[in-house]
């Protein structure tokens, strides 16, 4: 009998994906790619800084434990991991995040929001410093010679943590539902794909890692607005060795929900 999530039917949907069985990985966008704006744009209702609240609510592994046991597939470091997880469960975690109006449409500030993700979720302040990087489908030239700003947010990061490492973030695939209701909600996808590495004199190679994030926003009124989030992790040919066994296929979930109200300016 196949594996539960070799045989569940794929959503198709932005918003199905996010109670989905299993999952795999979406095709590389190419439609903008050369325009050099390419990014996910929001509604304007999304514009602003918002205070969050973001609660882990669920935590899974589809394809079983060894498939999140880092490089090597180690089903110890595997159990541990999802210990570690599980204790986070019904945790709310605070923080700011930030859209903001762009020529070409709201964007996230991603440089704002990696920061505040980082820390938030390390408890502690880890990030030392964020700034965007210019990518052929996403870069400060093509903003600004169609007309955008210096600080329009970009689709690549580079952050620096305040230890000796470093991790460049990139957009490679990203679209949005056609709600009937987008006045009032608003579901797109992004997948990421990280490349981790240490500054210091360590020999270690650096860890690649590629990530979904699904989203799925209510407006409730002009400051108020109730999100879910799921963040699907796959395995990457670079670092995993069982990259092939996976067959694109997600390996872990994580699921979450936020409430955030606009902050006054």
């Amino acid at each position: 009998m196949p594996h539960m999530a070799e045989a569940a039917v794929q959503p198709r949907s932005i918003s199905e994906r996010l109670d989905a069985p299993a999952l795999n990985m979406p095709p590389t966008s190419m439609g903008s790619e050369l325009n050099g704006i390419d990014n996910t744009y929001y509604p304007e209702w999304m514009a602003g800084t918002w205070d969050v609240t973001q609660t882990l609510v669920n935590t899974e592994t589809p394809l079983g434990l060894k498939f999140v046991g880092g490089p090597a597939g180690s089903e110890a470091i595997a159990a541990e991991s999802m210990k570690e997880q599980r204790r986070q469960l019904g945790v709310p975690v605070p923080l700011q995040l930030r859209w903001v109006p762009t020529r070409f449409g709201v964007a996230e500030d991603r440089v704002f929001n990696s920061r505040e993700r980082l820390n938030g979720f390390a408890g502690r302040k880890v990030v030392a410093s964020v700034e965007y990087a210019n990518v052929g489908g996403s870069n400060r030239a093509s903003v600004l010679a169609m007309g955008g700003a210096e600080e329009d947010p970009l689709q690549t990061t580079i952050v620096r943590f305040k230890g000796p490492a470093a991790q460049k973030t990139f957009l490679v695939a990203h679209g949005e539902d056609k709600i009937s209701d987008g006045e009032r909600t608003f579901a797109c996808f992004e997948v990421l794909r990280s490349i981790f590495a240490l500054t210091n004199q360590n020999t270690a190679p650096p860890v690649t890692t590629d990530t979904e994030t699904i989203w799925l926003f209510e407006r409730k009124d002009a400051d108020t607005v109730s999100a879910r989030l799921r963040i699907a992790s796959f395995l990457n040919a670079q670092s995993d060795s069982l990259y092939f066994e996976a067959r694109n296929r997600a390996v872990s979930f994580a699921d979450y929900t936020l409430t955030m109200k606009r902050v006054a300016q």
